[in-house]
């Protein structure tokens, strides 16, 4: 079989940042797939189970009400690494197109407070695993460390 582009991704070098993984056409359009790397691969631990489950309904109620992405956003969830998230959209796009967006998903869900959308029996399938404060500690993290010093580096892939 032939590898799947991702698996061709050297981690050994990729930084934590914004990347395009994969453009698709769909008729006559274009989606983008974005890797939002949040972890060093395979040098720190992964994000905790239901901290990032958090992290996947806020980002994803964040998008999903965002006045000008909600229409271009496909997809908002977790790797299954536990090392970053992807993010799908509908057009042409490079990681530069989405570094406010990034920005601004991240400061959503490092300041959220209140009450977790989607966490309640009926609509969520797992509802009981989630974790706010880590949610919160791991978006701040991410905001500072990486977001708020964005390198070349960090906008595409190693070679």
């Amino acid at each position: 079989m032939e590898k799947i582009a991702s698996f061709t991704v050297d981690h050994n070098k990729l930084k934590r940042g914004i990347y395009v993984s994969r453009q698709d056409t769909v008729g006559a359009e274009t989606i983008t797939t974005f890797d939002i790397r949040t972890k060093l691969a395979n040098q720190e631990p992964a994000m905790d189970i239901p901290a990032m489950h958090t992290m996947e309904h806020l980002g994803a109620t964040f998008l999903r009400n965002h006045k000008e992405w909600s229409d271009k956003t496909i997809y908002f969830g977790p790797m299954g690494c536990r090392t970053g998230f992807y993010i799908i959209l509908h057009g042409d796009l490079e990681s530069k197109n989405i570094i406010d967006l990034t920005k601004e998903m991240f400061d959503f869900m490092a300041e959220f407070e209140g009450e977790i959308p989607g966490t309640n029996k009926i609509e969520c399938g797992n509802y009981v695993s989630h974790d706010l404060t880590v949610a919160k500690w791991e978006s701040d993290k991410y905001r500072k460390e990486v977001l708020s010093n964005l390198q070349d580096e960090n906008l595409s892939y190693p070679q």
